[in-house]
């Protein structure tokens, strides 16, 4: 606990609270897109059916008929799945924690995208893994750096987004997913792929999941949640994995916290059942798409002049860099004091941070709120380049 640095993105959220403040930090859903009535209702249900099983213990895989719905709907998009190849989960981020639970000790070598989720690297600094970023461009890994860190390095596990990455929103190209796999398959390493933000997607076309390529399926495990698609209060997530690994989950999860929420499972399923998801999440889709062309369109005139920035096709986050001689980590305290604030880069980075990277997220406000915020970020930028 000692070696593990509190989160950085925590500590900025705690700044956010103050009133008025227009915050592009957290990867939070908007709320006032929960369909906060067809979870109401899907409550009821599950309570007018059967409030003494809704309120009694539950298994630790988890409730069955939700399992059956995880699995359909991966089914459903191409993915072969049972409702016995899934764990359900408080929230994805406990499958990331059963997972590394289930495969590491200490000194085991576990690769990351640099940067990366900074909760993954919080975990597996927890359990005293060594880290070990692999190199990457503007559309992730390099699955030739991959290939020769895992000849090198032994490491146990790759973990990946490959799809809207946070904090790079980045997503892995088709060909370089089917490299991975293989060379997964072809060198003996699991592949723990997280897939939060694959939901939201506003331009391109859905990609094949690691998981569904040759070679890789008896070596990934695939982490889902329901946050970014119901609501995040509900802490409901998902993992599909092997038998064996699956095992080696369940029975962690069984040290952790015996089972997720019972209600909570049951309520997620009356959901699935009676409410249609999909057009939910379409609705959502829409009103980020709009978001993120609002941010896109004013960061031209917010950033300092030689400012470079992505444009992801999906999730929640825009990376942007600073020029040459600049730090995110000043602009945050100069924009903070203006009534805006963002996440610095450095933190999410496994090794040599670059203190000139900034994810901002467009999801919780709306455009003309970006628009203001915008606008007050601009100000410290030109003060911090004396323009």
């Amino acid at each position: 606990m000692r070696t593990t640095a509190l989160s950085a993105v925590r500590a900025i959220l705690a700044v956010t609270a103050q009133p008025g403040m227009i915050s592009f930090a957290g990867g939070l859903p908007a709320p006032e897109l929960f369909d906060a009535e067809g979870l109401r209702a899907a409550y009821d249900s599950a309570f007018a059916h059967s409030a003494r099983r809704a309120l009694q213990y539950s298994t630790t895989e988890g409730a069955p008929e939700l399992r059956a719905a995880v699995a359909a709907r991966l089914d459903g998009r191409g993915l072969a799945t049972a409702a016995d190849d899934v764990l359900i989960t408080t929230g994805s981020q406990q499958g990331l924690s059963l997972l590394t639970t289930a495969l590491i000790e200490p000194g085991d070598a576990v690769l990351v995208e640099n940067p990366t989720y900074l909760a993954a690297l919080q975990g597996f600094a927890l359990a005293g893994a060594r880290v070990v970023p692999v190199p990457c461009d503007g559309e992730g890994m390099l699955p030739d750096a991959l290939a020769e860190l895992v000849a090198r390095e032994r490491p146990k596990l790759l973990y990946t987004i490959p799809t809207f990455q946070n904090p790079t929103g980045r997503t892995l190209p088709a060909a370089r997913r089917a490299e991975v796999a293989a060379v997964a398959a072809r060198l003996g390493l699991w592949l723990l792929e997280d897939d939060p933000y694959g939901d939201l997607r506003y331009e391109g076309h859905d990609l094949p999941w690691l998981a569904a390529h040759p070679g890789a399926e008896d070596r990934t495990a695939l982490l889902g949640s329901f946050s970014k698609v119901m609501a995040p209060g509900l802490r409901l997530g998902w993992l599909r994995a092997p038998a064996a690994l699956l095992r080696g989950a369940a029975l962690a999860k069984q040290a952790a916290d015996l089972h997720t929420s019972t209600v909570d499972q049951l309520a997620a399923a009356e959901y699935l059942r009676t409410a249609d998801l999909d057009a939910h999440v379409a609705k959502v889709r829409g009103a980020y798409r709009i978001r993120r062309d609002a941010l896109l369109a004013g960061l031209p005139s917010a950033l300092p002049p030689g400012s470079t920035w992505n444009r992801p096709e999906g999730g929640m986050f825009v990376w942007a860099r600073l020029p040459e001689g600049h730090d995110a980590t000043a602009l945050l305290r100069a924009a903070a004091a203006r009534g805006v604030a963002f996440v610095p880069g450095a933190p999410f980075f496994a090794e040599s941070p670059d203190p000139r990277t900034l994810r901002l997220s467009f999801t919780t406000h709306t455009a003309p709120e970006i628009e203001e915020g915008l606008h007050r970020l601009a100000g410290p930028c030109r003060e911090l380049t004396g323009r």
